[in-house]
């Protein structure tokens, strides 16, 4: 059964390629294609394919994984220059609009879901709050959108998750120490605290000491393109392993090596970080395609009206209201504060966060936080799928009246 998975999972992907051109036309991008296969192929009461993720803790290592290497990657696509020019309106995103975005999902949890413990409501806070512009891809390729808004999109979705990480982390720590009715509180935390100095101390270490060999290497002619590919994709591997072997968590030490290590990509081929960008988009894919069995599984045991209002604020007033005010008092226009406001897709991260989540409380708000991630990234998917070729069409007007 699971190589047959394999081959039909490999299969609707070669498809999706060999039609990429002609389906980017209706926004068709791969994690939707992979998303709908799923769905489609894992339902009813004899679906031709079902997953059982009956060994948790292997399961959760390869989540764990393919959060790893794609933290690595959005930290190493940061664009410098891109930094440096708007630093001003990123650190407003990051600095302001995110604590505000994952303090409002909080007291909206609060609001929909007041029997649920504290804890777990702030562990879905961080769930649905990371960006990921996968689903979306058509907008960051837009030309008729000005770039500087896709370039701060950019910096924003490769940094955003990573900042989360820890967060998610203290999150569930106390929602496991709120659950087994211990309220040590503080001892939860200084373990999540630990665990996270340890990550990233791991991934400092592994990142400049690794890119300060690299650029060296490839400077003095001591290596091949080919190789360099090779070496850039062990280093997220190895902060994760490292990490995990201290004690601390790997794939917050794989974002902060992929940030210490991206000053280096500029002296590096240009292609350096490829494989690793592909080894990621074939992994995610494969998490899309099992996030449509998800889908499955929480709409056929039904689902409340609360949860699908949460999801709908989660995804459009819980960030937009953050980021417009956040932004006040930038040279951005009132239409271009929105349009950032708004285009916050969720995607892998949210998944593999609520995968996390339902693996670490299985008996404590887990199958809770997990039901919620589906519905939220479902409508986002919808809400910013639909809307990103109207907003082409919006600037692309206002440039032509301009």
């Amino acid at each position: 059964m699971v190589l047959l998975a394999v081959t039909v999972i490999a299969g609707i992907l070669f498809t999706w390629c060999v039609l990429s051109h002609r389906l980017a036309r209706w926004s068709i991008t791969a994690p939707i294609a992979m998303m709908v296969a799923g769905i489609a192929l894992t339902s009813g009461s004899d679906p031709p394919l079902v997953f059982d993720l009956g060994d948790l803790a292997g399961f959760e290592h390869a989540v764990e994984v393919v959060l790893a290497l794609l933290l690595f990657v959005d930290a190493t696509e940061v664009p410098a220059g891109v930094f440096r020019r708007e630093r001003n309106v990123v650190a407003r995103l990051l600095g302001g609009a995110l604590p505000l975005t994952l303090l409002a999902a909080f007291l909206t949890a609060l609001a929909f879901f007041p029997d649920q413990p504290g804890w777990v409501l702030a562990a879905l806070a961080t769930v649905v709050v990371p960006l990921d512009l996968a689903p979306t891809a058509a907008v960051v390729r837009d030309k008729r959108i000005p770039a500087r808004l896709r370039d701060v999109l950019n910096v924003e979705g490769g940094l955003n998750d990573g900042i989360v990480s820890p967060v998610f982390l203290l999150c569930v720590a106390g929602a496991v120490e709120s659950h087994t009715g211990s309220d040590d509180y503080a001892e939860a935390v200084l373990d999540a605290v630990g665990a996270a100095a340890w990550a990233i101390g791991a991934g400092s270490l592994v990142g400049y000491v690794t890119g300060w060999l690299l650029r060296r290497s490839w400077a003095r002619g001591w290596t091949q393109p080919a190789a360099t590919r090779l070496a850039v994709l062990s280093v997220p591997i190895a902060a994760y392993t490292l990490s995990a072997t201290l004690d601390g968590n790997g794939f917050v030490a794989s974002f902060v090596a992929g940030v210490c290590i991206a000053p280096t990509m500029r002296h590096l081929p240009k292609d350096a970080v490829q494989m690793t960008d592909d080894l990621v988009i074939l992994m995610t894919l494969g998490l899309w395609f099992l996030f449509g069995q998800m889908v499955n599984d929480e709409f056929w045991d039904g689902f409340h009206l609360s949860v699908i209002l949460y999801g709908l604020l989660a995804v459009t007033l819980v960030r937009v209201v953050p980021v417009m005010l956040s932004l006040i008092g930038t040279d951005l226009s009132l239409s271009d504060r929105l349009f950032l406001g708004w285009m916050g897709p969720r995607g892998v991260t949210s998944v593999v966060f609520g995968l996390l989540a339902a693996i670490e409380l299985p008996d404590a708000g887990g199958g809770f936080i997990s039901r919620v991630m589906v519905i939220t990234v479902m409508i986002s998917i919808v809400l910013h799928g639909l809307s990103s070729e109207p907003i082409g069409r919006l600037y692309a007007r206002r440039r032509g009246g301009d």
